[in-house]
């Protein structure tokens, strides 16, 4: 359903319609009516720092965009951190594989981020400050460049997939849940270490959020599904086979199922979506 269906419609302000109205056509109208909802929202707030987080192909980079849209139309401005753009470089991750353990020289579980670069760019942004932020190509899996995000900001939404995870119970860690586990992490070196980091700078991370929004997916299925979907949307000679990205989403799996449970209570704002990417309810709105 459309998120304007799922609130009464004294629920609705004008402003938010007036902001929805102003928004990219071509883009989803569900996104677009969630976007001027958010905006207005934190505008009326004055929610000044937002994580954004919600499993692979869930649609968090399109609705930033849309965010960004709605937030200047009421007359701010609003920064986008992806955590994306502060994985590690190649070279950094080849040396945590060699130290620590192989599975880290792929990037996207937590402990491959730059989160002390991260939360200095937020920090600056706080101070009114301009930063400089790098630019990753997943295509590419390095960074390849940088940006700059002037001074003057209103609003900072970082997202991510494992944006506002926290660490999961030791015990939980104890058995494999997918054949990469099984297989490349049997004695759970691997996990529990992505554990500890979720249970460190990631948790300074979380603390810096003044609002928490989570874009919860049906199920790992899913995530699989959609992910292969951005897939074919990049250049041929950069794509990952099917086969490819079910392996690559094992990485991502343990979290996401943490996040599922545990996120779906902790956030302020959680948007369910269904299996067509629909959204299904929403809570905090």
């Amino acid at each position: 359903m459309r998120p304007f269906q799922l609130l009464e419609a004294r629920e609705v302000s004008p402003i938010a319609q007036e902001c929805f109205a102003s928004l990219d056509r071509d883009a989803p109208i569900e996104y677009r009516e969630l976007a001027s909802l958010l905006a207005t929202r934190w505008k009326r707030n004055g929610v000044p720092v937002i994580g954004l987080g919600g499993g692979q192909g869930s649609g968090k980079s399109t609705l930033c965009k849309l965010i960004e849209e709605a937030c200047a139309f009421l007359g701010d401005k609003a920064a986008i951190l992806g955590i994306d753009d502060f994985y590690l470089t190649r070279t950094d991750r080849v040396r945590l594989s060699e130290e620590v353990h192989k599975l880290l020289v792929t990037r996207g579980p937590p402990g491959t981020h730059d989160i002390h670069g991260l939360l200095c760019a937020i920090r600056s942004l706080k101070r009114a400050s301009s930063c400089v932020v790098p630019v990753f190509d997943k295509g590419l899996d390095e960074r390849t460049g940088s940006r700059v995000i002037e001074s003057n900001v209103n609003r900072v939404i970082v997202e991510g997939w494992c944006v506002g995870a926290q660490e999961e119970p030791s015990s939980s860690l104890e058995n494999p849940i997918n054949s990469l586990e099984s297989k490349r992490d049997p004695d759970g070196v691997w996990r529990n270490w992505v554990n500890q980091q979720l249970a460190g700078s990631y948790q300074e991370l979380n603390s810096m959020f003044d609002e928490l929004v989570f874009i919860r997916v049906p199920n790992i299925e899913s995530v699989r599904k959609w992910r292969f979907q951005q897939e074919l949307e990049r250049p041929a000679q950069q794509r990952m086979d099917r086969a490819s990205v079910h392996a690559f989403v094992e990485h991502y799996e343990r979290i996401t199922h943490w996040m599922l449970n545990d996120l779906s209570t902790r956030a302020d704002i959680v948007v369910e979506l269904d299996d067509s990417h629909q959204v299904a309810s929403l809570r905090g709105l």
